[in-house]
């Protein structure tokens, strides 16, 4: 106070900038007075260092609404190096990645790696694990997991609600997991849903959505006093699809999130800014695009002291030449450049991998019906279709058929070694020859292995589990490339750049296998996620999310 009302020299002093107020939307031409982390005062101030921004935009750090810190293949403090730079300095993330594969110890170990990082990272308690009673994670959460997690620092309520279906229906188990009595702040996750049920949705006590793909269903949940995350994830880009709802009706209740973002498109596009930047060049005005980068998502979560440069406010700024890249010549948190540590995994967080023996035999699908169901995959979306056609039979089974874009689909248990299997086809994809896998396989993250070959997927999966899990691609009987992910196969303990270079390496080898689609590691990923719709596998088989039960393969 003392140095806000000009008694004291501040810390630092920002001078010569234009600074963004959030809060009238204006560029006010003041000092910027630094002090202990925070911003105490706008005007003319002394300080004992003074940096000369003059030209420069000073807006504050960028926060992203939800994500999944997981899917950026890193780990935490390797995600921060990523997108700092960027000018992201907050996310509220969902950790139930981690959380199916290790369970809430997952979750705490990660609460405790956050403890020192530069990047300030706020969690949601994970509330569907799993996602649906059709996944198999390495066990379930009860509501008393989600209770002890919402009494740790920096867990800040529950996150995204999948079981829609279950909320809707009034399901008992499901409602006590949004009226612990130790929050009311709950995430949503509805996905199509509309008329009463999403009504039925909303009284529950749901306050937001990101998984709006059109603007008739994003403006329908606004109207119904939801906030409307716009989402530009690696295969979810419904950031440009949504933007009209911000143009007719003005940027409240509506802010970014990335959700699931790959290093590919860190690398070469960015974070939020990446979202910021797009907006602008849509024609949302930057006033309203830094708005919903900031103090939106701060003020739907409740995190008052982010998203504003103003006194008390925590000293998170990004120093722009312009409002068009949006790419930050300089970014402050707390005041001061980024520090970075590095963080090391136990080895109960490595050692993950319990699959039971896998040969080529283990995905034979003996022939017998006329018809069977196949999994559609929509370019750049989480929704799949379905396709009903009559199966290729060879010597008894039915097989992938390259010439028909037909390939083999499977889903292998991978946390208790029970050797559960669900197998089905897929289409859309390309592939011409040999196989690809992952332990990345949203939300139980058991093994997903998608191919022509069944020789080429026991490669893939035998090599998943000799090397702690990870993404490989196997050709000739063969993996002939490989990601290790040996943080609970999910995460690299490499650098952003290494990671980026061998995920590139492996889609260009894709490309030559006859794969045409982006993202096609993450798209494998979320074809066994069993909350989004039409149809998806698990390790207990196909999945109608419409009719939320378990389908045959065959139609009779």
């Amino acid at each position: 106070m003392a140095v806000a009302r000009g008694d004291e020299p501040a810390e630092l002093v920002l001078a010569g900038g234009r600074v963004f107020s959030v809060f009238t939307k204006e560029w006010l031409d003041v000092d910027v007075a630094i002090q202990d982390g925070h911003v105490v005062g706008l005007g003319r101030y002394d300080g004992r260092e003074r940096l000369n921004v003059e030209g420069a935009y000073l807006v504050p750090g960028f926060i992203d609404a939800h994500m999944h810190i997981e899917s950026s293949k890193l780990t935490v403090d390797e995600f921060a190096r990523a997108v700092l730079p960027h000018g992201t300095t907050a996310v509220i993330a969902d950790p139930h990645e981690i959380a199916n594969v290790l369970g809430s110890d997952g979750i705490h170990w990660l609460l405790d790696c956050c403890a020192d990082l530069p990047l300030d990272v706020y969690v949601m308690a994970s509330s569907c694990v799993p996602a649906s009673r059709f996944e198999s994670p390495r066990r379930p959460f009860t509501t008393g997991d989600i209770e002890s997690l919402l009494r740790r620092h920096r867990t800040i309520g529950v996150a995204e609600m999948m079981n829609f279906p279950g909320v809707i229906a009034g399901d008992a188990a499901e409602m006590a997991k949004v009226s612990t009595g130790l929050t009311d702040h709950v995430d949503g996750h509805a996905p199509g849903v509309r008329g009463p049920a999403l009504n039925a949705y909303v009284a529950a006590g749901i306050r937001s959505d990101h998984e709006a793909t059109t603007y008739e269903e994003a403006l329908e949940k606004r109207r119904l006093g939801m906030w409307v995350m716009l989402r530009e994830a690696s295969i979810a880009r419904n950031l440009r699809d949504l933007l009209p709802l911000v143009k007719k009706f003005g940027s409240q209740w509506c802010m970014f999130c990335t959700d699931d973002r790959e290093p590919g498109f860190i690398v070469e596009e960015g974070h939020i800014n990446q979202m910021v930047r797009v907006a602008v060049a849509e024609g949302v005005s930057p006033e309203d695009a830094l708005v919903m980068a900031t103090i939106n998502p701060a003020t739907y979560h409740r995190l008052w002291h982010l998203g504003a440069i103003a006194p008390g406010y925590q000293a998170d700024i990004l120093i722009l030449d312009d409002l068009k890249s949006f790419e930050p010549r300089q970014v402050l948190k707390r005041g001061a450049a980024p520090r970075f540590t590095k963080l090391e995994a136990p080895e109960w967080v490595r050692q993950t991998m319990h699959l039971a023996p896998v040969n080529a035999a283990s995905f034979r699908v003996p022939a017998g019906p006329k018809r069977i169901r196949v999994i559609r995959v929509i370019p750049s979306q989480l929704l799949t279709g379905t396709e009903v056609v009559e199966p290729s039979v060879r010597d008894g089974a039915i097989v992938a058929d390259p010439a028909r874009d037909l390939a083999k689909i499977a889903v292998l248990e991978r946390h208790h070694a029970t050797g559960r299997i669900g197998l089905g086809f897929a289409t859309n994809i390309g592939l011409k020859r040999g196989a690809y896998a992952s332990t990345v396989a949203h939300d139980a993250h058991n093994v997903v292995v998608i191919g022509v070959d069944d020789a080429d997927m026991a490669a893939c999966a035998c090599r998943l589990a000799d090397i702690g899990g990870g993404i490989v691609v196997a050709e000739g009987g063969r993996v002939v490339e490989e990601l290790p992910l040996p943080v609970a196969g999910l995460m690299s303990d490499q650098p952003l750049t290494a990671v980026y270079d061998r995920l590139a390496s492996m889609e260009r080898r894709l490309a030559t296998m006859g794969v045409t689609m982006t993202a096609p590691f993450m798209t494998l990923s979320f074809l066994a996620l069993s909350v989004i719709p039409e149809l998806k596998i698990t390790d207990r088989g196909l999945v109608d999310v419409a009719r939320f039960e378990l389908v045959p393969l065959g139609i009779e």
